[in-house]
């Protein structure tokens, strides 16, 4: 199964918080990195006063579950001391499943397409420069999705 997965991090030296958790979870048996986007660096979207973000998006080749993926990206966030106190907070690390193959899956744990992809240059534009064609679940054309948003704060790296 073909996944996608967005990194986020804005703490502790984020482009080297996202090169440690790509090489954990492509050492995670099951799951293989066979692309990442460039970085991309964004304000936070609340619009607080904290670092800005570097974010990426990698694609992964896996025969874990949907949920068994989840897992595996929690425990990389907790490993690189990921602490969960206030939402849109800032953050060591950030792991998403973005895509999981063609799969709708709308669970307690797990919603996929993330519900939030439509709203988030950070996560569209990596995306794209994986797929530029790519047609995202329910949503339609990622090329539809992008000219929707304002990508003027976004910088690649």
């Amino acid at each position: 199964m073909l996944a996608y997965i967005g990194l986020g991090s804005n703490l502790n030296n984020p482009k080297q918080q996202i090169k440690d958790a790509l090489i954990v979870l492509n050492d995670t048996q099951d799951v293989k990195v066979v692309a990442l986007s460039s970085l991309y660096q964004s304000p936070p979207i609340d619009g607080s006063k904290q670092p800005d973000y570097i974010n990426a998006m990698c694609q992964v080749d896996t025969h874990l579950t949907a949920l068994e993926l989840l897992y595996v990206c929690q425990g990389i966030e907790t490993k690189q001391h990921r602490v969960r106190e206030k939402k849109w907070g800032a953050r060591t690390i950030d792991l998403d499943i973005i895509i999981y193959g063609v799969q709708v899956i709308v669970s307690k744990q797990l919603i996929v397409p993330h519900p939030q992809i439509m709203n988030r240059a950070f996560v569209l534009a990596p995306l794209a420069e994986l797929e530029p064609n790519l047609k995202v679940p329910v949503l339609g054309p990622i090329q539809d999705l992008i000219a929707k948003l304002d990508i003027t704060k976004l910088v690649k790296l």
